[in-house]
C-alpha cells in the first residue's frame, strides 16, 4: 500500500477548522475556522509551516471557506454572518477591501472561476449567486440562481470553462453556465444518484469528470457527455449530460465531508467524520465509460475528530494538506510504495 506521511502539524488555539485554500504557487496557504480568523501561512527560513499573518475584522461569525483567486492576489471568505469578504494583498498588506452582501443565511462556499472573471457563493438559503468581477475592486451579482430546495453546501467552477458545480443538502448536483441567449445564468444539468447530503465537489485537472462525495458515505464519479458524444449518449439544447460511471461504496464508515482531485497525479484524496484520511487510484486498465478506482492508501487516525477539508498543492503533487474539528493543521507527503 502507499502512505500518507506526516510532514508537520500545525495547532490553531480555538475552535474547528474548517478550510484549507493553497495558494496558486503552492507556497503558502491559508486556512479559516470557528473563530473568526483567517491564517495565512507559509515556509520559514528553517523550512518549516508557520503562521505569517492573521486577518481577524472581516467577519462576525464562523468562516466556513476561503479561496484565492487565480492571479494570487486576492483571498475570498465566506461566512456564517452572511457575508463574503475580498481580501486584497496588492499593497503588500492584506487588506478587506469588499464585503458581498446578499445572502439570507449562512455563507457555506466561495470559489473564483479560472479566468478570474466570476465569483461563486453559495449559502443555506438554498440559493448560487453569481458575481462578476468589475472594475477597481466592484463586485456585481451577475445571477441568483435558485435551483436548489435545500441548503448548498459546495460549490466548485470547472478547471477550463465557466461552468458551476453546486452540491446541496437537496442530494443533488447541479450544473450552472451563461446562456448568452436570454443573458442570464442557467441550470444546465441536475446530477442526481446520492442518498444523502452532497457534501463536496473537485472536477478532475482537464474538467471532463466531476468526482461528489456525501453523507451516504460514497463518492461518486460524474462523466460529461458532450453533444455528439461517440458513445452516442443522447443530448438536447446543446447541453452536456453528465452521468455516474462509478461509486465508491463499503470504504467509508461515516459522512465523507470533503473530496480533492488532484490535476497533477489524478490521485483523489478524501476527508471523512470517522477521522480519516483516504487515497483513492484510477486503475490503468479501466474502461473510460465505466471507471474503478482503488483504495490505495487509509490513514485511520489522521486527526483526532472529523475530517473537515483535504487539498492536494498546486505545485507539488504529493503535498497534501488536512484540517479537522480537532483544531489542527496537517501537512502530508504522498508516497506510493
Amino acid at each position: 500500500m502507499a502512505k500518507l506521511e506526516l510532514i508537520q502539524t500545525l495547532k490553531k488555539d480555538n475552535g474547528r477548522v474548517w478550510n484549507v485554500s493553497w495558494h496558486p504557487k503552492g507556497d503558502a496557504f491559508a486556512t479559516c475556522g470557528e473563530d473568526r480568523c483567517i491564517r495565512i501561512w507559509a515556509k520559514d527560513l528553517l523550512g518549516k509551516w508557520s503562521n505569517k499573518v492573521v486577518l481577524t475584522d472581516g467577519h462576525k461569525r464562523t468562516i466556513r471557506q476561503i479561496s484565492w483567486s487565480p492571479c494570487g492576489n486576492f483571498l475570498a471568505s465566506a461566512s456564517f454572518d452572511a457575508t463574503t469578504c475580498i481580501w486584497d494583498k496588492q499593497s503588500g498588506e492584506f487588506e478587506c477591501n469588499a464585503t458581498l452582501e446578499g445572502h439570507e443565511n449562512e455563507v457555506k462556499s466561495v470559489a473564483w472561476s479560472s479566468s478570474g472573471q466570476y465569483l461563486g457563493t453559495c449559502s443555506r438559503d438554498k440559493s448560487v449567486w453569481v458575481w462578476e468581477v468589475a472594475e477597481e475592486n466592484e463586485y456585481e451579482c451577475a445571477a441568483v440562481l435558485n435551483a436548489h430546495t435545500q441548503d448548498v453546501k459546495k460549490i466548485v467552477w470547472h478547471p477550463t470553462q465557466e461552468l458551476l458545480a453546486s452540491a446541496s443538502y437537496d442530494n443533488t448536483i447541479k450544473i450552472f453556465k451563461e446562456d448568452n441567449s436570454c443573458d442570464d445564468w442557467v441550470c444546465c444539468a441536475t446530477l442526481t444518484g446520492h442518498d444523502s447530503t452532497v457534501w463536496s465537489l473537485s472536477f478532475e485537472g482537464n474538467g471532463s469528470r466531476l468526482a461528489s462525495c456525501s453523507d451516504d458515505c460514497t463518492v461518486k464519479i460524474w462523466k460529461e457527455y458532450t453533444p455528439g458524444n461517440p458513445e452516442g449518449i443522447s443530448t438536447s439544447d446543446n447541453n452536456s449530460v453528465w452521468k455516474c460511471v462509478c461509486t465508491i461504496s463499503g470504504v467509508h464508515t461515516r459522512t465523507v465531508y470533503d473530496i480533492n482531485w488532484c490535476p497533477l497525479s489524478g490521485l483523489i484524496a478524501t476527508a471523512c467524520g470517522d477521522n480519516s484520511i483516504r487515497i483513492f487510484k484510477e486503475d490503468s486498465d479501466s474502461g473510460p465509460n465505466a471507471p474503478t478506482f482503488n483504495l490505495i492508501c487509509n490513514v485511520e487516525k489522521a486527526h483526532n475528530e472529523d475530517v473537515n477539508c483535504v487539498a492536494w498543492n498546486p505545485v507539488v503533487k504529493d503535498l497534501l494538506a488536512s484540517c479537522s474539528d480537532d483544531g489542527e493543521i496537517k501537512l502530508w507527503n504522498f508516497v506510493d510504495s
